[in-house]
């Protein structure tokens, strides 16, 4: 006899919910991202201060244990924002201000998406997408990906997600990346 896989279900996080949970969805991140140890205590601190962002939300997929399986967040993407101004610099290097401009005018930045490893391939990713954009008001949504063959690639273009920026290096990291964007909202 196999086992049935727990039941999931869906919610958005308050901002004091996600402070609670932020422990657990670091983790996440990092088993998701393969990071080393050492790299949730690192963001811990951004992760707090995202939410302190205009526009912000947060929702998690939670399994019959009231345990993270899934975590996404983002908010109003705004110039003076860190991966606003790194975007803005490589679009307009590479494609000029007009193009910039069109992308980065008015967006929503899906900042994190994760799911733990173990529940991959389930459909918990685009669930989470979909909800945390259901009802922005942005014209766009904006997000940045490592380069290369994966589940997120996968679900970024079945869901319509195109190129704006590609094989772009963020400062501080040495791997390429991709932003990728869409019209909102989804259809």
């Amino acid at each position: 006899m196999t086992a049935m896989p727990s039941a999931q279900r869906y919610v958005r996080l308050s901002g004091e919910e996600f402070r609670m949970r932020l422990r657990e969805a670091l983790d996440i991140y990092v088993a998701a991202m393969n990071y080393p140890p050492g790299t949730a205590e690192q963001r811990a601190p951004m992760w707090l201060t995202h939410a302190l962002r205009e526009g912000w939300r947060a929702v998690a997929a939670l399994d019959d244990e009231e345990r993270l399986v899934g975590i996404a967040y983002g908010y109003r993407g705004m110039p003076g924002q860190w991966w606003h101004e790194q975007v803005r610099r490589g679009v307009t290097d590479r494609e000029g201000e007009q193009t910039a401009n069109a992308w980065l005018g008015d967006y929503f930045e899906l900042t994190e998406i994760h799911v733990r490893p173990g529940g991959q391939g389930r459909g918990t990713g685009e669930d989470l997408l979909r909800m945390l954009l259901d009802g922005v008001p942005d014209g766009r949504v904006l997000l940045s990906t490592p380069e290369g063959d994966s589940r997120a690639w996968k679900l970024y273009r079945r869901v319509g997600f195109g190129d704006v920026l590609r094989q772009y290096r963020f400062a501080g990291d040495p791997r390429p990346f991709a932003v990728l964007g869409r019209t909102l909202p989804l259809d």
